[in-house]
C-alpha cells in the first residue's frame, strides 16, 4: 500500500513497483485514507510520506506509529525529504524494532537501492537511511557513555544495515576484532543473551532513540 500526497510521485511509485512485480493494493494521498486502506486491505507492506495532508508536517509519520500500534507486525516505510525526530523515533521503536524502515527520498531515485530496502523491510529488516542515522544521533540521550570510540563507530555502522564483514572492511580490521566489539556493545548496554539478530536490533534502538 502506497500513501504519498504528491500524484506525479505517487504515480511514479506505482509504476515504479509494477515494474518489479509488486502490485499497489491501495494509493492514497492523505492520512486518512491511509489508516482506513490499511486496515481494509491489511497489505503486506506500507509505504508512506512524512508530510501528508492536512497540516504537510509528520501527519504520514504519525500515522505509521499508530498502524504499528494496531498491527505491530506490518512492516512499513516511510519517506521524507528530511528527518522528523519526534515520531522517527517512536516508529523504530514500534513492535519489536523489526519491519520498519525510514529513508530520505533521495534514495527512491536510486532504484535498486530503493527496492532492497523494501524487501528487507517486507522480510522483517530494520532499514535506516545513514543521514537519518546521523541526525538521530546528534540528539540522542546518552544511555552510550560507556562505550569506546571505536564501539561508537561500529554500532553506527551497524544502525546503517552492515554485516560484520563489511564493517571490518570499512574499518580495515578483523571480523574477529568486530565480534568482540560487538560483545562489549551488548554488554555495556545490558542487552540479555539472546538472539544475534534482535540484540542487533535492540542496539541499534538504543542508539538511535531520541
Amino acid at each position: 500500500m502506497l500513501a504519498e500526497d504528491s500524484v506525479l510521485l505517487r504515480e511514479g511509485l506505482i509504476g515504479l513497483l509494477d515494474r518489479f512485480g509488486h502490485e499497489v493494493v491501495a494509493a492514497v494521498g492523505d492520512t486518512e485514507a491511509l489508516v482506513a486502506m490499511a486496515g481494509a486491505h491489511a497489505p503486506d507492506i506500507v509505504v508512506t510520506d512524512v508530510r501528508m495532508p492536512p497540516g504537510f508536517q509528520d501527519e504520514g509519520l504519525h500515522a505509521a506509529v499508530r498502524l504499528r500500534e494496531q498491527r505491530p507486525t506490518l512492516p512499513v516505510l516511510v519517506l521524507s525529504q528530511y528527518v522528523q525526530r519526534t515520531y522517527a523515533s517512536e516508529l523504530l521503536d514500534s513492535g519489536d524494532g523489526s519491519g520498519v524502515g525510514y529513508l530520505l527520498k533521495d534514495r527512491v531515485g536510486q532504484v535498486e537501492e530503493f527496492m532492497d530496502a523494501l524487501h528487507k523491510v517486507a522480510d522483517g529488516g530494520t532499514v535506516v537511511d545513514p543521514e537519518v542515522v546521523r541526525q538521530l544521533l546528534r540528539h540522542r540521550r546518552d544511555p552510550l557513555q560507556h562505550l569506546t570510540p571505536r564501539e561508537r563507530e561500529v554500532l553506527a555502522l551497524i544502525a546503517e544495515g552492515r554485516s560484520n564483514g563489511a564493517i571490518a572492511r570499512e574499518l580495515v580490521v578483523s571480523e574477529a576484532a568486530v565480534g568482540k566489539h560487538i560483545g562489549s556493545i551488548f554488554t555495556k548496554l545490558n542487552l540479555p543473551p539472546t538472539d544475534e539478530s534482535h540484540r542487533r536490533v535492540l542496539a541499534v534502538l538504543t542508539y538511535l532513540r531520541d
